[in-house]
C-alpha cells in the first residue's frame, strides 16, 4: 500500500465531463451529477483502508451537502484485475451496504482519473456552481481512525463554496492509497 497526497487546489480549473456507468444501472455525466450550487467529485474504491475508514462520514457529509445544493458523485478508477475487491459487482454491494446517497460509477478505462489528475483514494474535487475547482483537500482532521470533534474540512469548505462560490485559501491535502493503474505494457 502506497500512501500518497494529491497536489494543492488549482483554483478555477474546470471540471472535465464524463459518461460513466453507475452501480444503479444508469449512466452519469457532469450535467446529471451536479447540484445547483456545485458538485463534489470523489475518487474512491472498495479495498483502500483510508476509504473504508471514512465511508460513514462520506455518507453523512454528502447527505448534509445536498441540503446546501451540492451534489456528489463517487468514481472508482482502480484496476479490478489487481484488486478483485474493486470489481463492479463489489461496488454494487458496497454502495448498497453503506446506502451511498450519491451515484457510484466505474471509470473502467481510467481516463477520467487521468483527466482529473486523481492520484489516490480518496481524492476529493469540490466544484462551485460554474464547475470551477474550489476545494481539493482532506475529508476531515482525523486520519484513518475517526477522531471525535475532528474539524470537517471538506464539509465546511463545500458549504462555503455553496454560499460564496469560493473555497478556502488554506487547504490540507487528502491522503490515501495510490490509484491502481492498469499495466500499459
Amino acid at each position: 500500500m502506497v500512501s500518497l497526497q494529491p497536489p494543492v487546489c488549482d483554483f478555477g480549473w474546470k471540471a472535465r465531463d464524463f459518461s460513466l456507468p453507475g452501480v444503479d444501472g444508469k449512466r452519469y455525466n457532469l450535467e446529471a451529477a451536479r447540484g445547483p450550487n456545485g458538485l463534489l467529485v470523489m475518487f474512491i474504491c472498495n479495498h483502500c483502508p483510508y476509504v473504508k475508514s471514512i465511508r460513514e462520514r462520506i455518507v453523512r457529509d454528502t447527505l448534509e451537502l445536498k441540503r446546501h445544493g451540492i451534489n456528489s458523485i463517487a468514481i472508482m478508477s482502480n484496476d479490478p484485475a489487481e484488486y478483485a475487491e474493486d470489481s463492479f459487482e463489489n461496488m454494487k454491494e458496497v454502495a448498497e451496504v453503506f446506502k451511498y446517497p450519491f451515484p457510484y460509477v466505474w471509470d473502467e478505462t481510467q481516463q477520467i482519473a487521468k483527466d482529473y489528475g486523481a492520484v489516490c483514494t480518496p481524492d476529493f474535487f469540490g466544484f462551485n456552481a460554474n464547475m470551477e475547482l474550489q476545494y481539493r483537500g482532506r475529508l476531515d482532521a482525523s486520519r484513518k481512525e475517526t477522531a471525535p470533534d475532528a474539524t470537517r474540512d471538506l464539509y465546511e469548505a463545500m458549504v462555503q463554496v455553496a454560499k460564496t462560490g469560493k473555497g478556502p485559501a488554506e487547504q490540507i491535502p487528502s491522503m490515501g492509497c495510490s490509484i491502481k493503474w492498469k499495466n500499459e505494457g
